[in-house]
């Protein structure tokens, strides 16, 4: 197969044409990080049965690809990596050449350019998914190197159903970058939290007759072994005739402390009428954002009757809008101060969901959606940000798309951000990267490179809540079934008051 590959050299007789070829993924003209894996792409032209991409910088070897019919062009890794490093802080540019089938002509396309930027986190995990299941099978973690295209498996469950190894993962979670702490929840079967503290993991049962429910959506202190969740009462809905395949909604839902240390849990909200989700600590320790939607219809149903509240949720659903808010934190005595509103979302008929701080704690990235709070099901998702400094509110123009846009991670400088979009054909989401620069605009957004252009559009999974590390998770996943198959050896949590 090699021997037989196109020979990648530049065509001496090739014209100058001031026209594009039609590329896909759409790599054109984008800020890339200094080591990401080569943006490997395919020429679309029917008319063309030969193709050439040479990228140029001020320094280094220029990189060649070659490509016959199907137009896929592969550029070479180590040539590629040695490209960005001499050229980092500045442009390349990439010229693409065609061929026409009935003549021996090659056509010279226009130019486009990447702008070598600050490196990104190595290590992307996520979660695998079909955009729309009933059974918990054939889903795990997996965690991608982004500086080449190996992807290793974290956890997975079953290929096949059986009922008594039917189990969800979802909601992993790191502290301060790295996974040396990290946890993921198991629900159903052999359910529970997985912790890992040093490499090592256990199992421990999130609940508690003093909190509402499990505990659910997480977020680790940033230097001490306590973190703040979500406790959630979560139903689905499932459209008959929509375009939208499911509705996910709480009607309940309250933010917990969790120390991790001595296993005990405490409520931090706790109120019947006011839902509480999504909590993220800010990179000091010193205050919780999270979201927040008061639902006047439950001020008369008890807690614990979750029929009716389901009634009421399912009933307003598209009128239950959520606030953005965070809430002050004294790391000595570990107490809370009073709400904070930070955007009034109501206000304005929108619905704030998955707030994230930036490493330096100036910005706070989240979702806008028309209502609810679970925007990864909704097209009308949009990515936001507030400068904390200034108070300014503005959408990421430049990063957004016509439909969804949602469930994003910093980087650990501050340079990137990655999220899930729905924008190739509003079904599956797949992992975008956009540059975010020092003056906290957004540059174009770019999928995730494969080794095989067409990978992405042919995989058949959902990739689900992207998060950045700075390493690899070394805890095997056998290692981490045995813990999780282990439902003889699981702590329970104690509480801690208030």
């Amino acid at each position: 197969m090699v021997a037989c590959a196109p020979e990648a050299r530049i065509p001496d007789n090739a014209v100058a044409e001031h026209t594009q070829l039609a590329i896909y993924p759409d790599y054109r003209d984008i800020v890339i990080p200094s080591n990401i894996a080569p943006l490997n792409i395919q020429a679309k032209a029917e008319e063309c049965n030969a193709f050439v991409a040479c990228i140029r910088g001020s320094k280094g070897n220029a990189v060649l690809a070659a490509a016959g019919r199907d137009g896929k062009l592969l550029f070479p890794e180590t040539e590629w990596h040695e490209l960005l490093k001499a050229n980092q802080g500045s442009d390349l540019r990439v010229t693409l050449y065609s061929k026409l089938k009935d003549a021996d002509q090659w056509r010279q396309h226009d130019d486009y350019t990447l702008t070598v930027a600050e490196e990104i986190d190595p290590y992307l995990s996520y979660r695998l998914i079909e955009p729309s299941y009933e059974l918990y099978r054939q889903l795990g973690l997996y965690q991608r190197d982004l500086t080449t295209f190996r992807e290793d498996v974290i956890y997975e469950n079953n290929d096949d159903f059986e009922a008594e190894h039917n189990h969800c993962i979802n909601c992993h979670n790191y502290q301060n970058y790295s996974t040396q702490n990290m946890l993921f929840h198991v629900r159903a079967e052999h359910g529970g939290t997985v912790f890992v503290k040093d490499g090592k993991a256990d199992k421990r049962i999130m609940l508690n007759d003093s909190i509402l429910g499990n505990a659910v959506y997480p977020s680790w202190h940033p230097t001490q072994p306590w973190l703040v969740f979500s406790s959630n009462q979560t139903g689905q809905a499932f459209y008959i005739r929509d375009k939208q395949k499911i509705e996910v909604v709480d009607y309940g839902s309250d933010l917990i402390f969790y120390d991790a240390e001595h296993n005990t849990v405490s409520n931090i909200l706790k109120t019947p009428t006011e839902m509480e989700n999504f909590p993220c600590w800010a990179p000091d320790g010193k205050r919780v954002y999270y979201c927040s939607a008061y639902v006047a219809g439950l001020d008369t149903v008890a807690v614990t009757d979750k029929d009716r509240r389901s009634d009421v949720i399912l009933r307003e659903y598209d009128k239950v809008r959520y606030n953005l808010m965070s809430i002050a934190f004294d790391e000595k005595t570990r107490t809370w101060g009073q709400p904070q509103l930070e955007m009034d979302c109501v206000r304005d008929s929108l619905s704030v969901s998955v707030p994230r701080v930036s490493p330096d704690g100036r910005y706070v990235l989240f979702t806008l959606g028309s209502y609810g709070q679970f925007h990864i099901w909704h097209s009308s998702s949009d990515l936001y940000v507030k400068d904390v400094q200034t108070q300014e509110i503005r959408p990421l123009t430049e990063a957004n798309s016509p439909d969804v846009d949602s469930y994003h991670t910093w980087s650990s400088n501050g340079r990137w951000i990655v999220f899930s979009s729905r924008r190739e054909d509003g079904c599956y989401t797949r992992p975008y990267i956009a540059y975010f620069d020092k003056e906290g605009r957004a540059h174009k957004a770019f999928v995730l490179p494969q080794e095989d252009p067409e990978y992405n559009l042919l995989r058949l999974k959902s990739y689900n809540v992207p998060e950045l590390t700075r390493d690899a998770v070394s805890t095997t996943p056998e290692a981490l079934r045995e813990v999780i198959y282990n439902d003889d050896k699981v702590g329970r949590v104690g509480y801690a008051g208030k």
